[in-house]
This record gives C-alpha cells, sequence and structure tokens, in this order.
C-alpha cells in the first residue's frame, strides 16, 4: 500500500467509500494488515457487521487479501488497503453527499481561489491530506458514548483553467 499515491476508482467504488464504518475500517487497514476480527476489536464493532464490510470492500477492489493463516480449523484472513487516499475521475463526486444536488440538513462551503506554483499546489495538497488524516485517526478508533452523526468532507483542488484552455470568470453581484 502506498502511503501518498492516490487510487483512482469507478463509480462503483466510490459507492462503497460513501460510509463512515468503511472509511473507519480502511483507516485500521492502511499500515497494518489485520482480520476482520482484530478491526471490530479496534472499533468496537460487531464481527459479522465489520466481516461484512470488509467483504464489501474486498469485492470491489479496495482491500487487497494479504494473508491468510490456518489455525486449527479456522482460517484468519488479514486484509490491507490498496490506499488510504482515494480519487474518481467521473464528474459525479465520489461521495454523492457532495454533490450539488444533495440536500443536506447541515452544510458548510468554503470557497477559495489563489494563485498557486506547482509546488505550492502540491504543497496544498498534502497539507490537506495530513489535515483530514488527524480527523480520521482522531475517529477511527472506539467512540465514547455520544450522540454522533455523519458527515462527508471533501476537498477539491482545481484549476480554473478548463480543458480547452479558457478561463471561468468568477461572477460579480454587482
Amino acid at each position: 500500500m502506498s502511503d501518498n499515491n492516490m487510487l483512482n476508482v469507478s463509480i462503483e467504488q466510490s459507492k462503497l467509500l460513501g460510509n463512515a464504518l468503511r472509511v473507519k475500517i480502511i483507516g485500521q487497514l492502511t499500515t497494518t494488515p489485520r482480520t476482520a476480527k482484530q478491526v471490530a476489536d479496534l472499533l468496537g464493532e460487531s464481527g459479522g457487521n465489520v466481516h461484512y464490510h470488509i467483504t464489501k470492500l474486498y469485492e470491489g477492489g479496495l482491500l487487497d487479501l494479504v494473508e491468510e493463516k490456518k489455525i486449527g480449523g479456522v482460517t484468519e484472513k488479514y486484509y490491507q488497503s490498496r490506499s488510504k487516499w482515494f480519487n474518481s475521475s467521473s464528474p459525479e463526486a465520489l461521495d454523492p453527499v457532495i454533490s450539488a444536488g444533495y440536500s443536506s440538513k447541515k452544510s458548510t462551503t468554503i470557497n477559495l481561489r489563489l494563485m498557486l506554483t506547482k509546488e505550492q499546489e502540491a504543497e496544498l495538497t498534502e497539507e490537506f491530506k495530513a489535515f483530514l488524516e488527524q480527523w480520521v485517526q482522531k475517529t477511527s478508533g472506539k467512540q465514547e458514548n455520544g450522540e454522533y452523526e455523519e458527515f462527508s468532507i471533501g476537498v477539491m483542488i482545481k484549476s480554473v483553467e478548463s480543458q480547452d484552455d479558457q478561463p471561468v470568470e468568477k461572477e460579480t453581484n454587482e
């Protein structure tokens, strides 16, 4: 598994990532291969539930089966995530909740335009990835009792130059 490389995913694979528990599972499998039972224990979830989601992620090509150990009559399967970063070249959002057409009861949009060199763009991208990874780590283990709500968070860094080299002008309300 490569730490910083993005894995390009299909629309079907991106749908598999549209679930907070699956993101938590991937978070537990980015650096260390683990069994479904080990992941379930780390997350404080039921083994059957985690096994179901790991199977879906594996069948969807987002996890690799890296080792099988026979212990008595039981086969332990160790999985590892193919990446911790995913990208979709599809015009549809990687997560449908982030798409413009999704109506959410809570939403925050932050937009900004910057003039960046290629090096600055790369630095900004890495800083966002590090920031998001901190939050994945904060929320990937067992969570204390409390009221939780699932949020979808996406960061898009996009050139204003279109593919036909025409810049998109920012609208002003004058």
